[in-house]
């Protein structure tokens, strides 16, 4: 995998600014924005699903992060298919992203994936074992198990490479080119997001694969150490390079080098496109 390369230089005296876009009005960043903050970066926190713009070009960021939520990446909304459109800006710019569970899964959606629910109906709600591919274990150390909050699953696309697997939706993490990664679990998750979660989800605990929720706890005492330092080695390996150096860069190359996909597709051919699963593909957000 390529060394990720540094963004441009950001003025003097300001903190780089990453990109936060959450899909609900209480939603959070989680320990994600904890760890951001430890590390000198400003919030550009934008709810697009409540009017926020997107922005036209990332030169003023460091980096985006969408984030998951209880809607579907195929879902009909104009905010769904603003953000699948969107994502074009990272990936040509070359700037680093992150999508966590729907985040990932608009990513797929942008590159011609698909997202879809499990054929027998099965969930995964709970901590669940995870395990790392070869490329992903030459790029990060990775937690045995992660923890969960979602009922659909998506391809890995053509242009990217598996980073993890799990056992009822295999593909849990990928990255396209050495800048883009989208992974299926919730690392952002805090103590008080858990309870939230685990209260306001409560009928989704009884779906099928969904683990009670004193196990969600349980399993937080015993793998969340391990997530939290894999998250703390992905927001290095992202972002740290654009405080450690101001070396010009060449200009990007065209993402289609990438990617065989045409990412200049309207929303239209995307709804060509999209199966018709209904909504609701994240639980959590």
């Amino acid at each position: 995998m390529q060394a990720i390369k540094s963004p441009r230089p950001f003025a003097r005296g300001s903190p780089p600014k990453v990109l936060i876009i959450l899909h609900q009005e209480a939603s959070t960043p989680g320990r994600v924005g904890q760890s951001l903050i430890r590390r000198g970066f400003a919030m550009d926190i934008r709810r697009p699903r409540f009017g926020d713009p997107l922005p036209g070009t990332l030169a003023d960021h460091a980096g985006a992060i969408i984030f998951g939520g209880p809607m579907s990446a195929n879902d009909e909304e104009d905010f769904i298919r603003r953000e699948i459109d969107w994502l074009a800006v990272p990936l040509r710019e070359q700037k680093p992203y992150l999508g966590i569970c729907l985040g990932a899964q608009l990513l797929v959606r942008h590159l011609g994936g698909r997202v879809e629910r499990d054929p027998d109906g099965r969930v995964e709600a709970g901590y669940y074992p995870l395990r790392a591919t070869e490329a992903g274990r030459a790029l990060l150390h990775w937690p045995s198990h992660v923890y969960q909050f979602h009922r659909e699953g998506f391809d890995v696309p053509s242009c990217g490479t598996l980073l993890a697997e799990g056992d009822s939706f295999k593909n849990q993490a990928f990255s396209v080119g050495s800048m883009a990664f989208g992974i299926q679990f919730h690392p952002e998750l805090t103590l008080a997001m858990m309870h939230r979660w685990t209260v306001k989800g409560e009928r989704v605990l009884d779906l099928p694969g969904a683990k009670g929720r004193p196990q969600h706890f349980e399993g937080r005492a015993l793998y969340d150490a391990e997530t939290l330092g894999w998250l703390e080695g992905l927001l290095d390996r992202m972002l740290v390079p654009t405080t450690a150096s101001a070396t010009p860069q060449p200009p990007p190359q065209p993402h289609n080098r990438l990617c065989g996909n045409d990412l200049r597709r309207g929303p239209a051919d995307l709804r060509t496109a999209r199966p018709d699963n209904g909504s609701t593909g994240g639980l959590g957000g």
